[in-house]
């Protein structure tokens, strides 16, 4: 597999380009939804925590990018309608969506199966595969008005070979992996095809990581800045070739 973290991204690869990035707010998100507003973007600001967006938001506008959008959502309790609601404010805002990071997640328990809390294990299943799926049905309309267009879901290591004790978010990002490859396929013949890829970001020092290895040093993991080029390749026009595979965005361990 080709190595994507040496990338150097022009300064205007995502000029003029409309991108929605979830859990938008924090970790990996907020670092992508940056780096894409950094090289042209218009983001769309996706979370659950309005303070958090905002954030983001400004931080965004000091540095003189372009303007984003905020669209509060929690995908635990979020209904088909609201999907559906989303996507016609896109439309009549932008017109069409070129972009389509799917970041947001949550952690769950780690335990073994035999001990899972079926409520914890319906909330992770929900919100990690459930709603990028009702997320990319209701997006893929937008996206195909696009001359251009990408979609990356954030697998994991877990999500390809699962480990003991990780329950269901290995099992939901197992689930990612199948829908990523169900679209790559489904999408492949169309005259505009949205490519469709995975992506790994292994350790990162996110909030998410330091819950799931409480004794572990943050500071032997990357920032989630440290892997930007290879988030900004897969959404820019160099990666158009690339489509329907997995990558990693470190080297394996």
């Amino acid at each position: 597999m080709q190595d994507y973290r040496a990338y150097e991204a022009p300064a205007d690869l995502l000029k003029d380009r409309i991108i929605m990035v979830t859990g938008a707010g924090s970790g990996i998100g907020r670092a992508a939804a940056k780096a894409y507003a950094a090289h042209g973007a218009t983001v769309i600001l996706l979370g659950r925590t309005v303070a958090r967006l905002e954030e983001v938001y400004d931080e965004i506008e000091a540095a003189g990018h372009p303007k984003p959008a905020i669209v509060p959502m929690n995908f635990e309790s979020a209904a088909v309608k609201d999907y559906e609601e989303l996507a016609m404010t896109i439309e009549e805002n932008f017109g069409h969506l070129d972009g389509l990071l799917h970041n947001a997640g949550i952690l769950g328990s780690r335990s073994p199966v035999e001990l899972y809390n079926p409520e914890t294990w319906a909330k992770v299943m929900h919100v990690n595969s459930t709603a990028p799926f009702l997320l990319s049905r209701a997006m893929i309309p937008l996206l195909r008005k696009s001359d251009d267009a990408s979609m990356i879901f954030t697998s994991s290591g877990v999500g390809r070979h699962a480990k003991a004790y990780w329950g269901a978010y290995a099992v939901s990002k197992f689930a990612v992996e199948g829908l990523s490859q169900l679209l790559a396929d489904e999408l492949d013949d169309e005259r505009n095809a949205i490519r469709v890829n995975s992506l790994n970001p292994g350790a990162t020092r996110t909030a998410m990581r330091t819950l799931a290895y409480p004794a572990e040093d943050p500071k032997k993991n990357p920032e989630p800045e440290d892997l930007m080029p290879v988030y900004l390749y897969l959404m820019g026009p160099d990666s158009k070739a690339i489509h329907g595979q997995q990558i990693d965005a470190q080297p394996k361990t």
